[in-house]
């Protein structure tokens, strides 16, 4: 190529593709890791594994990158099935944890590293690099060793090496779990604007659900080597498909108790210490019968404290029950509630001058019956 290389006209050569993951399983010996995975992952969309240690969210990244192989299933890119490719044949780009920089060469030539042994001409490579170092902000560190550099210098490196070399998917292997929790919270930011430049189709395994929230469109959350559930953050988090989702994604409260007929107001749930919760229509559908027992899923902030001591609101359940301890957290103040024996986190905003509640003593909440979700056992 000949024209010159720019921050734009390097994005421009980057292909947004789709990643199919089509039945796909995984085993050592006698561990099973991956257990019948099927995604589909789409052209240019930001997309997070998400899951705990041990889950097979970093064996299924470097399954697409070629550092894995699967008993049975497929990986496709751009339609096309990958599965028995080597790694350098993929057109996969990958950032490792420890970002892997070379530490006795130069930030350009860590960045130049792929296209050398890709063979790419001489001044390909410079014009390449330099577009890519300038759409980093490190153009004027070329000439410095990782040594000499921050942990979030240090990263954008990794990506700017990953990146000239114009992989059609991005893997991101928690890039961020090195830094200091302030420029955590900035670099994620630089990896979104860096994402939405490229149009990158780009997969990001993390444990941190505020990290995944923040910049994925979409999020498939993981556990012991199954997917449990796929969604956009909002979707997951309003709308977890399990007791596990629920838990993993932000705070959830809990409570026991089990479905009974209530004549006109259908089926509904009910528990110790709480009124009879109304279910949603597809529950009424018939996903629950008459004595099913399960799991009634909130959140802290779905619940009000009640001190006139009226009667709930309409489309209300009330809650009675005693504060047993309160975290102050500076916007709001989240109390622990014994609920007819089941400890109930309830948060509360808090303004300056406002009185706390104290532990010991008694207190009414209402819940809105449409933000709760009944979960099957």
């Amino acid at each position: 190529m000949n024209h010159q290389f720019s921050p734009a006209a390097l994005a421009a050569q980057i292909e947004s593709v789709g990643v199919d993951i089509e039945g796909v399983n995984l085993s050592y010996g006698s561990n099973h890791v991956l257990k019948d995975v099927n995604l589909a992952i789409k052209p240019g969309e930001f997309f997070a594994f998400l899951g705990p240690s041990g889950c097979g969210k970093t064996t299924l990244l470097r399954l697409i990158a070629g550092f894995n192989t699967a008993q049975r299933g497929a990986v496709r890119i751009g339609g096309r099935d990958i599965s028995t490719l080597p790694p350098h044949r993929r057109d996969v780009g990958m950032v490792f944890q420890s970002y892997a920089l070379w530490p006795h060469m130069t930030v350009r030539r860590n960045v130049a590293f792929g296209l050398e042994e890709r063979r790419v001409p001489r001044a390909e490579i410079e014009r390449r690099v330099d577009a890519a170092l300038d759409l980093v902000g490190l153009k004027h560190l070329a000439d410095r060793r990782p040594s000499q550099l921050s942990g979030g210098q240090q990263q954008r490196v990794a990506l700017a090496r990953t990146i000239v070399i114009e992989p059609k998917v991005l893997l991101l292997d928690e890039p961020l779990s090195n830094l200091d929790a302030k420029l955590r919270v900035q670099m994620r930011q630089e990896l979104l604007s860096l994402q939405r430049k490229l149009g990158l189709t780009t997969i990001f395994v993390t444990h941190d659900q505020e990290e995944a929230n923040t910049i994925c469109d979409r999020i498939a959350v993981m556990e012991d080597g199954k997917v449990q559930q796929v969604g956009t953050p909002q979707d997951l988090y309003d709308h977890p498909a399990n007791l596990f989702v629920a838990g993993f994604l932000g705070t959830a409260n809990v409570l026991d108790g089990e479905v009974r007929s209530d004549g006109a107001a259908g089926r509904v749930f009910v528990g110790n210490g709480i009124t009879p919760v109304a279910l949603p229509p597809s529950v009424e559908a018939g996903a629950a019968g008459a004595g099913t027992g399960g799991k009634l899923m909130f959140r802290p902030q779905n619940l009000a404290i009640r001190t006139d001591g009226g009667p709930p609101a309409p489309g209300h359940a009330r809650l009675t029950g005693v504060i047993r301890h309160r975290e102050f957290l500076g916007a709001s103040i989240r109390y622990a509630v014994d609920v007819g024996g089941q400890l109930v986190q309830v948060d509360a905003p808090h303004q300056a001058g406002d009185a706390l509640l104290a532990p010991d003593a008694p207190i009414i909440l209402d819940l809105a019956a449409d933000k709760a979700r009944f979960l099957r056992q």
